[in-house]
C-alpha cells in the first residue's frame, strides 16, 4: 500500500514538475523589460555616448596632448605619464563599449529587412570609431574583438595597417556604409539618428568625408591618389556648416557639456597654455576671446591673456590660476554654444586643401583653406577679420602645409585627440617641451596599453606591447613610420 502511495506521489510530482518548467518562462519574464534594445535606441545611444565622453576626454587629455591647455595640479598626464589617466585619460574603454554596441546594430541590420537601413551609418560609424583606436593606441584588438558568443574571450591585437586596409577594416567599411546608404532603398527610415535626423544623404556625405580624412592619413603608405580624387569628383562630402556631423550641447542638464557639471576645483586646474598664447598672437587671432578668459590678476585692469607652459611640478612651483587665463565660458557657463564634433566640413577642406597642396588631388589649395578657414571661424560663431586672409601669416603661401596644420588645430579644441593625432603626422604646430617632462622631454606618440589588457588579456598583449617597444609611449603610429 505505501508503494502504490509513494508511485502515486512520484507522478504528481512529475507532472507538478512539468507544468512549472512549462509556465516557467512566461511567468518570470517581466513584458515591461525586453530582453532587446531595438536598433533605433542604440544607434542613439552610440552617437551621444561617442560624443559625450570623446568630447570631455578631448578637454582633460586631449587639449594636454595637443598642448591647447595646462594643467596646473595633479597632472601626472599633462606630464606625460600617461599610464596614470586622472581626470581623463583613458579612452580605451569609451571606444570599445561603443565598438561593441555599434557591432550588435549592425549585426540586427543585417538579419532583417526592417532593420536594413541602420546598415550603411553602422558601417560608417564603425570606421570612425576604429581609426580613433588605432590612432592612439596603435595595434589593438579588433576583428576578433566582437566574438564573445563563439568563445573568443581573449582577442588578437590586429597591425593598424590591418585595421585599415584590410576587408572589414576602416577604408573597406567607410565605401561599404556608403554604397549601403545611397543604395538603400527600403520602406524604413533611420530612428534614433541624433546627427542627421535620419537624412541618408547626410550620412553618404559624412561618410566621405571620413573617406579622406583616412585615405590622407594612410598616404604616405599607401597609393591613395585615384580614390581621393575619384571622391572630389564626385563632390558628394561635407562641405558647408550645415552639413556637420556634430551634437549640440544644452546649456542645462541633461545635455550640457559635462565641465559645466564638476566643481569649480576640477575645472580651475586647467589654463591657457603656452603654445595657445603663441599660436593665437601669431595669427592675431580672436578666437583667443572664446576659448579662454583674461587674467584676473590684470596688474593695469588691461585685458591680457597669459598661457602657462605644460607640464609644470606643482610640488616645487607655486602657481597662481589668477595669473593664467582659464578655459572660457563656452566649456562651463554656456555650453549650449558648444557642439560634439564628429567630422565638419572646414576639416574636410583642410584635408582637401593638404591634399592638392602635395598634388593628389586636382584643385585650389589656397581655395580649399581659405574656405576652410572662414567655416571654422564660423564654426565657433567668431567674426573673422575682414583681412584675416590676406595678411601674414594666415594669407595662403608662407609655408602652405604648417600653415593648413596650424590652422586646423586653432579651430580643434576639445575634439577628442585629434589635434594630438595631427600633430603626430604633419608635426605642426611645434609643440614644446613641457616643463617637468616624466617622459624625457619627449613628446608621446601614442597612448599605452591599459593595464585591465596585461591582466585580462596578458598573451596578446605581450606580443602587442613587445611590438612597441614594451608598451612604450613613443613608438611610432604604422602611418607615421
Amino acid at each position: 500500500m505505501k508503494l502504490v502511495k509513494y508511485v502515486a506521489f512520484l507522478g504528481i510530482l512529475a507532472v507538478a514538475l512539468v507544468g512549472c518548467k512549462k509556465d516557467f518562462e512566461e511567468i518570470n519574464t517581466n513584458p515591461n523589460a525586453p530582453v532587446e534594445a531595438q536598433p533605433s535606441l542604440i544607434l542613439r545611444q552610440v552617437i551621444y555616448n561617442t560624443g559625450e565622453e570623446m568630447s570631455y576626454e578631448g578637454f582633460v587629455a586631449g587639449n594636454l596632448l595637443s598642448q591647447h591647455f595646462t594643467m596646473v595640479d595633479f597632472n601626472l598626464f599633462d606630464r606625460h605619464n600617461l599610464a596614470q589617466p586622472q581626470l581623463g585619460g583613458n579612452p580605451w574603454p569609451i571606444l570599445y563599449q561603443n565598438l561593441r554596441d555599434n557591432e550588435i546594430l549592425l549585426n540586427k541590420s543585417r538579419t532583417s529587412a526592417a532593420f536594413e537601413v541602420y546598415e550603411g551609418p553602422a558601417l560608417i560609424f564603425k570606421a570612425y570609431l576604429a581609426g580613433m583606436l588605432t590612432d592612439i593606441y596603435g595595434d589593438v584588438p579588433y576583428f576578433d574583438a566582437f566574438n564573445g558568443k563563439a568563445g573568443t574571450t581573449a582577442p588578437k591585437y590586429d597591425s593598424q595597417m590591418s585595421i585599415y586596409t584590410a576587408e572589414g577594416g576602416i577604408l573597406d567599411a567607410l565605401k561599404m556604409g556608403v554604397e549601403k546608404v545611397a543604395n538603400y532603398n527600403g520602406s524604413f527610415t533611420l530612428q534614433g539618428d541624433v546627427l542627421y535626423q535620419g537624412n541618408l544623404g547626410a550620412w553618404e556625405k559624412f561618410g566621405n568625408s571620413l573617406r579622406l580624412k583616412y585615405l590622407l592619413r594612410s598616404s604616405s603608405k599607401l597609393a591613395n591618389e585615384a580614390e581621393l580624387q575619384s571622391i572630389v569628383d564626385g563632390s558628394n562630402y561635407l562641405n558647408s556648416n550645415a552639413e556637420n556631423a556634430v551634437f549640440n550641447f544644452s546649456n542645462g542638464q541633461p545635455n550640457n557639456f559635462r565641465m559645466a557639471n564638476l566643481r569649480d576645483g576640477d575645472f580651475n586646474l586647467y589654463v591657457m597654455s603656452q603654445t595657445s598664447e603663441e599660436l593665437f598672437t601669431k595669427y592675431n587671432d580672436p578666437r583667443n576671446e572664446l576659448f579662454f578668459r583674461p587674467i584676473s590678476n590684470s596688474p593695469t585692469g588691461a585685458i591680457i591673456y597669459e598661457g602657462l607652459l605644460n607640464g609644470p611640478d606643482a610640488s616645487s612651483t607655486s602657481i597662481s590660476i589668477a595669473d593664467y587665463s582659464l578655459p572660457g565660458t563656452i566649456f562651463r557657463e554656456e555650453t549650449g554654444r558648444l557642439d560634439a564634433n564628429y567630422m565638419t566640413a572646414w576639416e574636410t577642406n583642410f584635408l582637401l586643401a593638404e591634399a592638392a597642396e602635395k598634388g593628389m588631388i586636382s584643385g585650389s589649395a589656397k581655395a580649399f583653406y581659405d574656405l576652410a578657414v572662414q567655416q571654422a571661424f564660423d564654426y565657433w560663431e567668431v567674426q573673422m577679420p575682414p583681412n584675416y586672409l590676406s595678411r601674414t601669416p594666415a594669407a595662403y603661401g608662407v609655408d602652405p602645409l604648417q600653415q593648413i596644420a596650424e590652422q586646423k588645430w586653432l579651430a580643434n579644441s576639445i575634439n577628442g585627440y585629434e589635434s594630438w593625432i595631427e600633430y603626430r603626422r604633419t608635426g605642426f604646430p611645434v609643440l614644446k617641451t613641457v616643463s617637468a617632462s616624466l617622459n624625457g622631454d619627449l613628446i608621446p606618440s601614442r597612448m599605452p596599453y591599459p593595464t585591465s589588457e596585461q591582466a585580462l588579456n596578458a598573451d596578446n598583449y605581450n606580443v602587442a606591447a613587445g611590438n612597441y617597444g614594451g608598451n612604450s609611449v613613443n613608438a611610432k603610429m604604422w602611418w607615421a613610420d
